[in-house]
């Protein structure tokens, strides 16, 4: 029995240095994939630069600048892009793209994000977008209600609605879940020795209680025809 024992831990030690060494020689050797979005790249720096469209249809809007999270807790590696769309009725419409480097850590599960920022996931769907061009597709994205409240000065409590419609995408890749993400990620790195480099889309607007399917409305309107300016078309478009 104790020799059993002897040799059930010299094999979990061999197995734990075999892992070890193999993800040494991944971390090593592996290559960082092109994104799925129009990036360019920066002279001597990992750092790609974004550009969203200044304007789509009648939305005007504003260069968002890197907010603290990507500055302060992010991997410095992070590529970041923000613009706040505004439509003629008032609507804002706020657009960010993460783009990770070698550190995949740059980009976080939604379902973290937006409770540590006070907002309650209320209901989660998926749905297709046909986004405009001269090859139309549909676009599979994530439709998320989420839901807050404020109180003013005298008190009072305030509800407010929110629609956060995401998804995640690299070179020929795309999907709406962070979990089937995370596989691909580990998949191709295995198989190639290429690290993909993903990207997270997200656009946020606010609205009033049982405002939500018109404000999607508006929104799927300016991913429609903004998403063809930054992102790549699906392969065989």
């Amino acid at each position: 029995m104790k020799n059993q024992k002897w040799l059930m831990l010299v094999v979990a030690l061999v197995l734990m240095a075999g892992t070890a060494g193999s993800l040494t020689w991944l971390r090593a050797n592996q290559k960082l994939g092109k994104p799925g979005i129009k990036a360019v790249a920066i002279p001597g720096n990992v750092m790609m630069d974004i550009q969203l469209p200044e304007r789509v249809l009648d939305f005007t809007s504003t260069n968002m600048p890197e907010p603290e999270i990507v500055v302060n807790y992010l991997p410095k590696d992070t590529s970041y892009a923000g613009r706040l769309y505004t439509a003629t009725n008032g609507l804002q419409i706020n657009n960010t793209v993460i783009l990770m480097g070698a550190d995949r850590t740059s980009i976080h599960k939604p379902e973290y994000c937006l409770p540590g920022q006070g907002w309650a996931i209320k209901e989660k769907s998926v749905v297709n977008i046909s986004v405009a061009g001269p090859q139309s597709y549909q676009l599979p994205v994530a439709r998320w209600i989420i839901g807050n409240s404020y109180q003013t000065p005298d008190g009072r409590k305030h509800e407010v609605s929110g629609l956060y419609v995401f998804w995640f995408v690299a070179d020929g890749q795309q999907t709406t879940d962070n979990y089937e993400r995370m596989w691909w990620l580990g998949r191709d790195l295995l198989r190639t020795g290429i690290l993909q480099r993903w990207a997270y889309v997200a656009y946020f607007a606010m609205c009033a209680p049982g405002q939500e399917d018109a404000t999607f409305e508006q929104m799927k309107d300016l991913i429609a025809h903004s998403v063809p300016e930054f992102q790549m078309a699906p392969a065989g478009r």
